[in-house]
């Protein structure tokens, strides 16, 4: 199980979560193969990203 991360780095967990929640509708209205989880973590530095095992 390897993890993908997102290209970008968000200020707010709650940016962050927007993407996560937006991933999720839209493999549900396109029909695109959702990602098995999906999560948002912290970096060292103190921002927030995405990250999703397919």
């Amino acid at each position: 199980m390897k993890w993908i991360y997102w290209s970008r780095l968000y200020d707010s967990k709650f940016q962050a979560g927007c993407l996560v929640r937006r991933m999720e509708h839209d493999g549900w209205l396109f029909g695109v193969d959702m990602p098995r989880e999906i999560e948002v973590y912290r970096s060292r530095k103190g921002k927030y990203g995405v990250r999703y095992v397919p």
